[in-house]
């Protein structure tokens, strides 16, 4: 029935065209153009574009950690003084939202949220225009930035990222230590590289620290997510998994029998509960709790992105004994791999006054290429030119995989799959929770979940799939 009606939109579509329409289409048949009236983002020259505009900027961000002024660290204080020495009349203001993505997804429907902000993962790339300003074609910044083509659709870009991530494990050095292992030291063991080697791990943790080995952060809700972010590079070493094999794949949850794929990520997450190596009670886990924890030493790792390193450094005095080390998988060919992607992106309202249209590129290039933003965070940097941080030195040797962007055609396909799947991979921690909860109540089994995910996943490749 879907492909019926998507046959009839195509020849509705096609017959629009010949009456005198052209170019594609937002869903709410607005052509997706770069505006004639707008300079281009890549065009501007910060600093000297534009010194005495006035503007008035509300910003909206996930990252309410740098909303408060931090006398230890820069913060948002901080990037907005120093943006003000190049342009003082643009005023600035952020609004922080700690369940971000769910929030803001709501929000964003409203012409009038503000000016900036990270676009919500769950907003599909072919509809990015009915909220957000195209800025720049895709060509013009793709040399020069990674991950350029996160938000981007049909050649037009729609955000910047704001940094990269590498999808590792955040790890406390003094209890690896104290455990028997490390990543410097020859004379302990070496860390993890397979599913069974950090099991091991962290029962060596349980039995010779008083640390949590695996702290799950169950009740935030939102940071088990980031299981999903190690299913595809760092679990295939595939580029083209995410946006182009997998939502053409049936059974992709399936167990691939050699430690590696989805099937070995979510395993492992289901077997450190249920072989009691995470905190007692997972539903009275505490995500702003965690962080000091970690600093002092008692937790051992959390499954979280290399965005989550600078705020486990600076929750006490021990930053030096924050680790990060790949995702434990280890493909065929002996080497392990990661994701490497984009961070949420900047994206500018497309119903903003044409002043602040311009202001918000002015500042979302500044923050990009002049704040030392990424590097700050201990990230992948935007600019291919940057430096990698310290904090990311475990990274070296490893393969860095860049999900390939989807061609136009199937632009929209992983995230229709995904989406009448009811998993929202990336989007929605339900499912994940539910691994934790299989265990906790015992209602069901790991394969039993892994068969649902399954029957749901080929349902909607039945779907969506071209040729299914």
């Amino acid at each position: 029935m879907k492909k019926a009606m998507a046959l009839l939109l195509a020849l509705t579509m096609t017959l629009g065209l010949l009456a005198g329409c052209s170019g594609p289409s937002g869903s709410q048949g607005d052509q997706v153009a770069l505006d004639p009236d707008l300079p281009t983002y890549d065009s501007l020259k910060v600093g000297e574009d534009y010194t005495d505009l006035t503007a008035e900027l509300r910003v909206i961000t996930h990252r309410t950690d740098l909303i408060q002024e931090n006398p230890d660290a820069r913060d948002f204080t901080d990037f907005i003084k120093e943006f003000n020495q190049l342009y003082p009349n643009i005023t600035i203001k952020y609004e922080g939202i700690t369940n971000y993505n769910d929030d803001m997804t709501a929000r964003i429907s409203s012409k009038n949220w503000g000016d900036i902000c990270m676009i919500p993962t769950a907003i599909l790339l072919p509809d990015l225009h009915d909220y957000f300003q195209p800025i720049c074609e895709l060509s013009a910044i793709q040399a020069d930035y990674n991950f350029a083509t996160n938000r981007a659709y049909d050649g037009l870009v729609f955000g910047i990222p704001s940094t990269g991530n590498a999808q590792g494990i955040i790890y406390n050095k003094k209890v690896a230590e104290a455990a028997g292992y490390s990543a410097a030291d020859e004379n302990l063991k070496p860390m993890p590289k397979t599913p069974d080697e950090f099991i091991q791990f962290l029962q060596d943790i349980k039995d010779k620290t008083d640390a949590i080995p695996l702290y799950t952060n169950f009740a935030a809700g939102w940071t088990m997510t980031a299981w999903d972010a190690y299913i595809y590079g760092g679990a295939t070493a595939d580029p083209d998994w995410k946006n182009i094999t997998m939502p053409q794949t049936k059974d992709p949850f399936a167990d691939q029998g050699n430690g590696t794929g989805a099937y070995a990520v979510y395993k492992l997450l289901y077997d450190t509960v249920s072989q009691g190596l995470t905190e007692e009670s997972p539903t009275a886990t505490d995500w702003e709790g965690s962080k000091p924890m970690m600093n002092n030493g008692e937790i051992g790792t959390m499954v979280l992105g290399s965005w989550a390193i600078i705020q486990m450094q600076e929750a006490g005095p021990n930053a030096a004994d924050i680790g990060y080390m790949p995702f434990p998988i280890t493909q065929p060919d002996g080497k392990q791999y990661a994701t490497a992607g984009s961070d949420y992106c900047y994206g500018v309202n497309k119903y903003a006054e044409t002043d602040n249209k311009i202001a918000s590129m002015l500042y979302i290039k500044w923050l990009t290429e002049s704040s030392n933003f990424a590097y700050d965070q201990g990230g992948v940097p935007v600019l291919k030119s940057q430096p990698y941080p310290e904090t990311l030195s475990a990274f070296n040797g490893i393969g860095l995989v860049e999900d390939t962007a989807a061609p136009t055609e199937l632009a929209a396909l992983q995230a229709d799959v995904n989406r009448e799947s009811e998993l929202s991979l990336d989007a929605d921690q339900t499912h994940v929770q539910r691994i934790v909860e299989a265990v906790l109540t015992g209602n069901e089994t790991f394969d039993d979940i892994i068969a649902d995910w399954n029957a749901r996943w080929n349902a909607a490749v039945d779907e969506y799939a071209p040729g299914e």
